[in-house]
């Protein structure tokens, strides 16, 4: 009637929490790393492939360590595994693809409209 997991995925929630930490402190470190080269080189071209290419690999590390710590975190709570990776790979690749839009119209807006437009503590 209930289904209780034999062996919970307890040791992949923390590595997942901690794949995605690294990577989005590495993805943190890499867009600085890209904006202060915008500002040095001062180049207006917004589609630029070398600066998308070193953020696809700490993006991809948060994507995957998000996933796991989700799909984990689902199976922990008595999901079974079929349906933790059926609900949780949907929830965390939708999210990760908004937010790799989002970044990417930010860096856009940045990269044409410069550093001060993103000032918000200017508007209070």
């Amino acid at each position: 009637m209930y289904y209780f997991p034999e062996q919970p995925p307890y040791l992949l929630l923390p590595i997942g929490f901690f794949i995605a930490l690294t990577s989005g402190l590495a993805l943190s470190g890499t867009i600085k790393l890209v904006v202060q080269k915008w500002q040095i080189s001062d180049e207006q071209n917004p589609q630029n492939v070398s600066s998308w290419r070193a953020l696809i690999v700490p993006f991809l590390g948060i994507a995957v360590g998000s996933c796991l710590f989700l799909c984990s975190g689902l199976e922990i709570f008595g999901f079974p595994s079929f349906l933790a990776l059926t609900v949780g790979l949907p929830i965390s690749l939708l999210t990760c693809l908004l937010v790799w839009y989002q970044l990417g119209s930010m860096l856009d807006f940045v990269k044409t409209r410069g550093m001060k437009s993103l000032d918000l503590d200017s508007f209070s």
